[in-house]
């Protein structure tokens, strides 16, 4: 039987690759994102593939986001495979430098966006005692790094709700697991340093991770057997150790 997966943030980077991974192997898509062109644009490429809807919407606006899930066709409403993958980073600045806007940015998106969506489908998977949740999180929920508190502290939040969700759905079969990649070269630089020119250095002088890395890799998690849960998954490309240590070569 066709799965189903909704995929947050599908307008580009790992977003769009796993959409576009998933379709290859005949999973049937609904893509959600702010962008409704690139939306389209992305449905049109896929539908050769699998089916695909799209939902535009803000993960930020709790109702938008209840409204849109609920306006979903019966042909697409069983929801099998859930990847929160929307998410942004604001800014780089010292905590006393910081912009209350760019904290809000990152808490609405990624904490409060994943968890309006989540609660959105997690009824419909508790109520067939199946399904699967994958949190994009970073290797920065994993440590934290200079200038990169609040940031640093929404990843943090994402694996504890990752693991919080693995607890309680535990009863009803649902997996659930995180994946957490380090560098990703797309288009995260370029929003977290609103377009400045440091934004094009930061993937000089080593092979970053590719956005189709991920989505190879979160294919892999959601086709393993149904006893087999990969719970949390850290991946770097080979030129990082950690956050802050990276081999370049100029």
């Amino acid at each position: 039987m066709t799965k189903i997966a909704l995929i947050t943030g599908a307008t580009s980077g790992i977003g769009e690759a796993t959409a576009y991974e998933f379709a290859k192997h005949g999973i049937d898509l609904i893509l959600c994102g702010r962008r409704l062109e690139r939306l389209q644009t992305i449905q049109k490429a896929l539908e050769r593939l699998t089916d695909v809807h799209i939902l535009n919407f803000d993960v930020r606006d709790k109702k938008a986001t209840k409204d849109a899930i609920e306006s979903l066709p019966e042909n697409f409403k069983k929801i099998d495979i859930l990847i929160n993958n929307a998410g942004n980073a604001h800014g780089l600045d010292p905590i006393d430098c910081g912009s209350l806007d760019d904290w809000d940015a990152m808490m609405d998106i990624n904490v409060k966006g994943l968890l309006y969506v989540s609660k959105a489908i997690i009824p419909q998977m508790t109520e067939r005692n199946s399904g699967h949740i994958i949190n994009i999180g970073s290797s920065a929920g994993k440590e934290v790094y200079p200038k990169g508190n609040v940031y640093c502290a929404s990843k943090h939040a994402v694996l504890a709700i990752t693991e919080g969700m693995r607890i309680d759905l535990n009863p009803y079969g649902i997996k659930v697991g995180a994946i957490n990649p380090g560098l990703v070269e797309t288009e995260f630089s370029q929003v977290r340093f609103k377009g400045d020119a440091i934004a094009n250095s930061v993937y000089k002088g080593f092979k970053a991770l590719q956005a189709k890395d991920i989505a190879e890799i979160i294919y892999f998690v959601v086709s393993r057997p149904p006893h087999v849960n990969i719970a949390d998954l850290l991946v770097f490309p080979t030129a990082q150790a950690n956050s802050v240590t990276v081999k370049k070569e100029f």
